[in-house]
């Protein structure tokens, strides 16, 4: 199964420290937020990695290089400067995650977070897409986004105009290619209206994680999760 690791952002207010260096090369506990990840998949037996990248994005090719060092093979997908968003980014990378036009569902995880969810459970979870064309992990809100995005109904994910019994869309999802088919390359798009018009359709799942889980968003909130990790690292099991 393919990973796809956001990392395309300017992080604006995470500035300045995104000034000189990307945000996922931001230290948490030791080392890069980004190499959490790589950590975690790589330990999972998820190898196969695309990165994308606009702002800074030779500081994150030099860093990381061809994955080799944490046991990973990565492949980069370049932006063009400011970006193309979320979806649009899936979109340019697509050639890379779906090489053979199998519609097979990868793996994709914002580089900014950190969560303990298991993404040894990646390639489960992906067998019971079926028909849809998403599965994503959702988190309890955070002080800090307290309406939440979408409502969890058994295993399907619903968008409704009520926030009441919402949660928050954790920045780690599974994907077909079908739900970006109809994204021309290179153009910038949004991935909620489109996430939004497969749950009208029906074709989205997930799950609620209830653990640990953060948005590195801000300088305090980077320094807080520093600390937690320092003092509290997180053994990664193979």
């Amino acid at each position: 199964m393919k990973v796809m690791i956001l990392a395309a952002g300017r992080g604006e207010r995470m500035r300045p420290l995104t000034d000189h260096l990307p945000k996922p090369l931001l230290c948490v506990g030791g080392k890069p937020l980004i190499v959490w990840h790589l950590e975690k998949l790589a330990a999972a037996g998820l190898r196969e990695i695309v990165i994308n990248h606009a702002h800074l994005g030779d500081k994150l090719t030099e860093a990381l290089g061809d994955g080799s060092r944490f046991g990973v093979r990565i492949q980069w997908s370049a932006e063009p400067p400011g970006a193309l968003e979320t979806a649009g980014g899936i979109a340019q990378a697509l050639p890379l995650l779906d090489p053979d036009n199998s519609n097979a569902p990868f793996l994709v995880i914002n580089g900014d977070v950190y969560c303990d969810w298991n993404v040894g459970l990646a390639e489960k979870r992906a067998a019971t897409l079926a028909d849809d064309l998403a599965y994503l992990v959702l988190v309890p809100n955070p002080p800090h986004h307290p309406h939440g995005d979408f409502r969890l109904d058994g295993d399907r994910v619903l968008d409704t105009p009520e926030s009441h019994g919402k949660l928050t869309y954790a920045g780690i999802g599974i994907y077909r290619p079908a739900l970006f088919a109809g994204l021309a390359r290179g153009k910038p798009a949004k991935l909620a209206p489109l996430l939004r018009e497969a749950m009208h359709n029906g074709k989205v799942s997930g799950e609620c994680h209830p653990r640990r889980w953060e948005d590195v968003g801000t300088p305090e909130r980077l320094a807080a999760l520093d600390k937690e990790l320092t003092l509290n690292p997180p053994v990664i099991l193979s």
